[in-house]
């Protein structure tokens, strides 16, 4: 027998060797495949084997390991799969070198060199690290696959290459399709499932009669292009974008301008923009196409989560960090099928994402905010209304400049030699005389240049805050009055004349100084008083007044006015001018608000307190120095003095005051955008305010962080933008997606990199992305996903009935060039698509899910469909597409345009089933519940439905047949029709009052009998 101190040398080997297997390889094992379920604060089944301790401890089950003993330790048998449950759990079995690894480590007594996760301090290796290639192996994550239709015996049933695939798997399971559907059901079914509204009697009748052999092709395009299919389409994929007009929780302040994303996905689905460019254009249009309006309503995607905005301090940086992971979560189950959020805390349980990856993702993210911003929705109609403009302006800006250069200075020598000068207006008489600028400045590095008008144009640099300051020298006395003027200039948004992004400015102070030229006396101020103007945007703080007032934070201010020429007066407190020529010194300072600095300034003086023209552009300028010189018979003394008095003498000759004011008209009449308001995602924009700014939430951080646990209060290192490693090719680097943004760009390209890795089908996520949409396709037409969990593709979710088949359509839409019509069209052509749904009791035995096809499952119709149902066949329904919602529920539009309000959602939807906008919906339920059948009995909204109904079909001879033919695209049936004019006479007959039928008593009956239609299961059900 050992002695005890052989037993302890022997234990302490053991020990030992069993430490070097942890080390060389146990700690890996679990690190891999255990530790993101039992690790961490709350472990699955309390067991947590991040420590030693843990491990011993085990869980809620008893202990788990005995050191010594791998035959009697359960973790062992779990991951032997001699006991259940097995582990790892729903994933493969560990390889049998691993297995031996663990068991021969148990038997060495379990050793640990150091616990798993260091949780003290930082994060540890296995939040980054790097997958191995069998995660790849997982069919979601591979390439697509290079199939081929396969040949089947007794193809006749066959109508495209769909019908193959879906023949090859029931003839493996021993199944028959059904036949066709009737033509009837055909046409029914392709109107709701592509436009979702019903066929209008005459169109029904039609087709019913089409005797082409093309006819039901020639439906299906003719509805493809319909105006109404992306309307029902683009509310399949609002589902799935959860989009919402309100912030949410309690408060739930409307996003009054979020309405245009909806706009934008209706739009793409109608023109079949490529799937992959409404994609990219979802996470980073601003940075693709920042010039095209429906570029940057689609980055409204990014936008449409929920966020509060009632915040502590304490609160900012989690709900940063939650906003981040609705944007990254959304589009992971949206565009790939994935659950990436999953992934915030730890390494995601069941699918190969890293928490790194996650970080990664959400730094893509870390500085894209909600904005909004004003766009010109018709960019083109401007751009060529402009170049009209610019078209017809050159002859009359070519005459005038022709005039000037080869006329104007013989025209002004003639008139200094005649008689014509002595009958000028005196200094006395001059209206206003326009102040040639000597020296100009501005404080804030604004670019100021005097322009042949003696205006003063800011260009360059628009700083926050800016003050320009202006001299001039004059020889006029007796001054009374100063006019400034902000005209507009097409360099400035909108026109100006601010240089703010509306186009507004805000003057907080002007102040003038006046010296003798001569230097003697100091610079006096100039008390300005008694001020006017041609336009202000309000009497009090906005106003010409407010700008004299000693308040910085108040002034001058033109909103709505824009692209328009204002102007200002004010009188001096007292007469300004000294004999010897005085100088003037104009000081404006722009601090009401950020960039509202006014971009073109001209200055005017005049002798009058109160001169009668205050318009800015106002002519004749009276000019006084011209009559100086006119008076004393002098010649100008150079070219410059020449130039001076030509720009003076030119507003006297009546022949360029003809050309100058037909080039005038025409320059106001220059076309102006019109702007709307747009709420996007993007960079470097002002974000859409909420009340959390008055507390300082900064909306967004300089820095991404990896945290612990998903605790921004537990800040690990600085994230870097990346992808998921599991769909990037093993050998490829993120430079092939990464692009340098141009100069001046305010984005950081990050969402456009992602963008472009997300849609490569060769390196990147291309793959897995035309699989999941062509899922969608599949889904909404037949009634079931080929992977019937669409929105997760991972281990979590269904294997694909049609692997094969999903792989070829997937192909199908990359060679198509992404464009979704031509799949639509081939699904609604296909034999699968066209089946009867006929039951059959014993292939139902063989496949009671239908997941192979072998017949057409009746669908119930969505809540809007539904509704707008029974507005078309009333003849109620308002088609007008686009533009703002309501909550309004007797709104008589398309119910995709009603306001969705996390707060007040209509009930009506909410009846049937439209989800909550809090999270991506691939699927709808379905469910049948007491209160639909109450709603179609006693809505009033239903109810004036079924009036319109009757009205249309009440100057019919043969009331029952229209009332069948308008609700249910059928005749009815001989018992049916009795029944119905048998309800019709006794409904009548109900409304009788003393013995006499009202006069509506016929058309409420009919009334009645149309409501009856609405609550027909084959009203709200499509075979």
């Amino acid at each position: 027998m050992a002695t005890a101190d052989e037993r302890a040398a022997d234990h302490v080997a053991r020990v030992k060797a069993g430490t070097e297997i942890f080390k060389a390889s146990v700690r890996g094992i679990l690190v891999e495949r255990c530790l993101s379920c039992h690790g961490g604060e709350f472990p699955e089944g309390e067991f947590n084997l991040a420590t030693r301790e843990g491990l011993l401890k085990g869980g809620d089950k008893g202990v788990a390991v005995v050191p010594g003993k791998s035959a009697e330790s359960r973790l062992f048998r779990m991951i032997n799969h001699t006991e259940k449950p097995h582990m790892p759990y729903d994933e493969d079995q560990l390889p049998a070198d691993q297995i031996a690894a663990i068991r021969q480590w148990i038997d060495l007594e379990a050793p640990y060199d150091q616990p798993l996760v260091d949780g003290d301090v930082e994060l540890t290796d296995w939040t980054e690290r790097t997958i191995d290639e069998d995660a790849r192996r997982f069919w979601a994550f591979q390439p697509l696959a290079n199939v081929q239709p396969p040949k089947v015996a007794d193809d006749g049933w066959c109508r495209n290459d769909i019908d193959h695939f879906v023949l090859a798997t029931q003839q493996q399971h021993k199944l028959q399709p059904n036949g066709t559907a009737d033509r009837r059901t055909l046409i029914r079914r392709a109107y709701f499932g592509l436009i979702g509204l019903p066929p209008e009697p005459d169109e029904l009748q039609r087709l019913m009669q089409d005797e082409a052999s093309d006819w039901y092709d020639r439906m299906v395009d003719g509805l493809l292009d319909s105006p109404h299919f992306g309307e029902r389409w683009a509310r399949h994929w609002l589902d799935i974008a959860r989009f919402a007009e309100s912030h949410g929780f309690e408060q739930d302040y409307n996003r009054d301008f979020a309405y245009h994303y909806r706009d934008f996905v209706i739009k793409a689905f109608n023109s079949d923009m490529p799937y992959d460019q409404f994609v990219k254009w979802q996470l980073a249009g601003d940075e693709f196409a920042p010039d095209d309006p429906l570029a940057l309503m689609a980055t409204g995607f990014l936008g449409a989560g929920v966020f509060p905005t009632q915040l502590t301090e304490k609160e900012f940086e989690p709900a940063r960090y939650d906003e981040l992971d609705d944007m990254v979560s959304t589009m992971g189950t949206a565009m790939l099928g994935m659950t990436i959020g999953c992934a915030r805390c730890h390494d995601h349980k069941f699918d190969p994402i890293p928490a790194a990856d996650y970080y990664h993702l959400i730094s893509t993210f870390g500085s894209t905010i909600r904005s909004n911003v004003e766009i010109d929705l018709a960019p083109d109609e401007t751009r060529l209304a402009l170049e009209k403009w610019q078209t017809d302006r050159r002859p009359l800006a070519a005459a005038l400049s022709n005039f000037e250069q080869n006329q104007l200075p013989e025209r002004f020598e003639a008139w200094l030699a005649s008689d014509a000068t002595k009958q000028q207006p005196s200094v006395a008489n001059a209206e206003w005389s326009v102040l040639h600028i000597s020296e100009m400045k501005s404080a804030g590095g604004a670019t100021l240049t005097v322009q042949p008008d003696d205006s003063i144009l800011a260009t360059g640099t628009n700083p926050d805050f800016d003050t320009y300051t202006f001299t001039a020298e004059t020889q006029l006395t007796d001054l009374r009055s100063l006019r400034l003027e902000a005209l507009a200039h097409e360099s400035m948004k909108r026109g100006g004349p601010g240089r703010a992004d509306n186009g507004n400015m805000g003057l907080g102070t002007i102040s003038v100084t006046a010296e003798p030229l001569s230097g003697d006396v100091k610079p006096v101020n100039v008390r300005l008083i008694n001020p006017r103007a041609t336009f202000e945007q309000n009497d009090s703080n906005l106003s010409i007044a407010a700008s004299i007032d000693d308040k910085p934070k108040t002034g001058w201010a033109v909103d709505p006015q824009f692209g328009r020429d204002h102007a200002a007066a004010f009188e001096f407190a007292k007469p300004v001018g000294f004999d010897e020529g005085t100088r003037l010194t104009i000081t404006l300072k722009f601090d009401v608000n950020d960039r509202h600095n006014i971009g073109r300034v001209r200055l005017s003086v005049s002798h009058s307190a109160t001169p009668p023209a205050l318009d800015a552009g106002s002519q004749p300028q009276a000019i006084a120095e011209l009559a100086l010189l006119a008076a004393s018979g002098g010649r100008p003394a150079n070219e410059a003095q020449q130039q001076k008095f030509l720009r003076s003498y030119r507003t006297l000759d009546p022949e360029w005051k003809v050309l100058s004011q037909r080039l005038a008209r025409h320059d106001q009449a220059k076309p102006v955008p019109k702007l709307t308001t747009v709420m996007v995602s993007s960079e470097g924009v002002k974000p859409i305010p909420h009340h959390a700014d008055g507390r300082g939430f900064p909306h967004f951080y300089k820095e991404t962080f990896f945290l612990k646990r998903g605790d921004a209060t537990q800040k690990v290192r600085t994230a870097e933008p990346g992808f998921l490693q599991v769909l990037t090719a093993a050998d490829a680097s993120q430079n092939r997606w990464n692009e340098t943004p141009p100069d001046g760009c305010q984005t950081s390209y990050r969402r456009r990199n992602l963008a472009n890795w997300m849609t490569d089908t060769d390196s990147g996520a291309g793959h897995l992305l035309a699989r999941v949409i062509v899922n969608r396709l599949w889904q909404h037409h037949i009634g079931r996903g080929l992977v019937s969990t669409s929105n997760d593709f991972g281990k979590q979710g269904e294997l694909p009935s049609h692997p094969e088949l999903l792989d070829w359509l997937a192909t199908r839409l990359i060679v198509e060039g992404w464009h979704l019509k031509p799949i639509h069209r081939l699904i609604l052509q296909s034999a699968t698509y066209r089946q009867s749904t006929d039951f059959d009791q014993q292939r139902s035995k063989v496949d009671p899910e239908n997941r192979f096809l072998w017949r057409r499952k009746p669908k119930r119709l969505e809540a809007e469909v539904i509704r707008d149902s029974m507005l078309a066949v009333g003849h109620q329904l308002d088609r007008t597409q686009f533009g703002p919602g309501t909550l309004n529920e007797g709104q008589k539009r398309r119910s995709i345009y009603f306001m969705i309000k996390r707060s007040g959602l209509i009930p009506m939807m909410q009846i049937f089933d439209s989800p909550e906008p809090l999270a991506s919906v691939g699927e709808r339920p379905s469910t049948t519940i007491a209160s639909q059948a109450l709603m179609f009995m006693n809505s009033s909204h239903v109810r004036s439905y079924a009036g319109g109904f009757a009205q249309q079909v009440s100057a019919s001879t043969n009331l029952v047949d229209q009332v069948y033919l308008r609700g249910l695209a059928r005749l009815p049936t001989d018992e049916e029709r009795a029944s119905a004019e048998l309800f019709l006479k006794s409904q009548s007959a109900s409304y009788m009052t003393d013995g006499k039928t009202p006069v509506d008593g016929d058309r409420l009956a009919l009334t009645d009998l149309c409501q009856t239609i609405f609550c027909l299961n084959e009203f709200v059900f499509v075979d």
